[in-house]
């Protein structure tokens, strides 16, 4: 594909024309064609204006109200600079056929398209009748008018789109694009930290440059994923430096992981009595109205009325460890299968119980530990052009190394203990709060 037919597309020769726009936060417009408005226009991708991108992080951050339509819009617009940009990387065009072109373009757009309210926190359970996103992006496509509107007027074929969005790519131009879409530099996460960054109200996630960053983006040595010139590198960091400190100071502060704790047991507990495939295509309101309907009478009534209430009433941290503070308590808890963690909550209600003579029920205390699952680690190669060579960014950043390979998630995800306000102060209180928490771990492991 020849670079001046890259700088045809239509949405690519939107950002210039400035015809048909719409404005996102900050200020930003969004080139938005006939075929793309027929897409955002649909029922399925509408949803997304009722799902908020940060769910319970409003609880904390109370202006971060901000949807998952607003950031698929953002995306959007950063995979057409992504592209016009490499446009002129001469390799780009001789792997990226023009109809792929189309494909990576409509995947940014719709790459939210599966996700339901609370999603992460929900799949982080790991629970085996849970689907996931992936495949709701699937029934969505496929159970809609965006099907049509892919093979009519972007010459996509859905099942092209799914398997991208869900990175099954097997190809080289296919890989490319996935890592373009969801990679250590990619769309998704420019916008997302960026985005809720602001928000939220506070600077962390803005902090690097964005326009830098795209500036340098080139293809690996294999051509199959993106690599950056050196010029970005400083850029880079500070990428990485973002996301440290919005999963430290936003994504993981103990009042949000409080609130997620909350809501992930209720839901551990109501899983059972709902119909999943059918709750997941709920906007978030109506998510809320079914599950505290099915909590009614049940422990998860309480936790529920306490998230979305018209009173707040979230857990209160009780204690706190982390890689490197009590580490040895960190990895008993860290990285364990939900029901294993409910059940050793249990425990420690029951060992508490008996050490203060307060009766305490079993989702009166909830352990928040990292999930099993770990997040990417930020592996993109630094191309050199005086050298002619490319070097992976952690060999020539020590900043890199520190925050992103050498086990990001110890530094940022705490195993914390939460207790309900009722008895949060009595646990405080306890000289052998660690203690006990050590009784319930080896009562769990015993199957006590």
């Amino acid at each position: 594909m020849a670079r001046n037919e890259i700088l045809t597309i239509p949405e690519i020769v939107g950002l210039d024309s400035r015809r048909q726009l719409v404005r996102i936060p900050p200020e930003l417009d969004v080139p938005l064609t006939d075929r793309v408005r027929r897409i955002v226009d649909t029922a399925a991708f509408r949803r997304l204006s009722r799902i908020s991108q940060l769910g319970l992080v409003s609880l904390v951050y109370p202006a971060a109200l901000h949807t998952r339509f607003e950031h698929s819009l953002g995306v959007y617009r950063l995979a057409l600079l992504v592209t016009k940009r490499l446009a002129y990387d001469p390799r780009f065009p001789q792997i990226v056929a023009p109809c792929e072109v189309n494909l990576f373009i409509v995947a940014a757009l719709l790459h939210d398209l599966g996700h339901w309210p609370f999603c992460h926190p929900i799949e982080d359970l790991e629970l085996p009748e849970v689907p996931s996103h992936e495949e709701l992006v699937r029934e969505f496509v496929e159970c809609s008018e965006i099907a049509e509107i892919l093979e009519n007027e972007w010459a996509v074929a859905p099942k092209e789109l799914i398997e991208l969005i869900a990175g099954r790519a097997t190809c080289p131009s296919k890989r490319l694009l996935a890592s373009m879409l969801s990679g250590p530099v990619d769309v998704d996460k420019m916008d997302y930290l960026f985005r809720d960054s602001l928000h939220a109200g506070v600077p962390y996630g803005r902090h690097f440059d964005q326009e830098r960053l795209i500036g340098s983006l080139c293809l690996n040595a294999s051509g199959d994923g993106l690599a950056i010139t050196d010029k970005g590198k400083t850029a880079a960091e500070l990428l990485v430096f973002a996301r440290y400190v919005m999963f430290s100071e936003v994504y993981w502060h103990h009042a949000v992981r409080a609130a997620t704790a909350m809501l992930q047991r209720a839901f551990f507990h109501l899983y059972k009595t709902v119909e999943l495939r059918q709750l997941f295509r709920m906007t978030e309101g109506e998510l809320v109205a079914e599950l505290s309907s099915a909590a009614k009478g049940k422990p998860a009534e309480n936790l529920l009325e306490g998230l979305f209430g018209a009173t707040r009433c979230l857990y209160k941290r009780v204690a706190q460890y982390s890689f490197f503070e009590n580490g040895e308590i960190y990895r008993l808890l860290a990285r364990r299968p939900y029901p294993w963690l409910v059940a050793c909550s249990g425990n420690l209600a029951q060992v508490v119980t008996r050490e203060t003579g307060t009766s305490i029920r079993p989702e009166e205390i909830l352990i928040d530990a990292p999930p099993v699952k770990r997040e990417v680690e930020f592996a993109v190669d630094v191309y050199f052009l005086k050298e002619d060579r490319y070097r992976p960014l952690a060999e020539v950043s020590p900043v890199v190394r520190t925050l992103a390979e050498k086990q990001f998630d110890d530094y940022v995800k705490r195993v914390r203990i939460f207790a309900h306000p009722r008895i949060a102060p009595r646990l405080r209180a306890l000289p052998n709060l660690h203690e006990l928490v050590c009784e319930a771990v080896s009562q769990t492991e015993a199957g006590l």
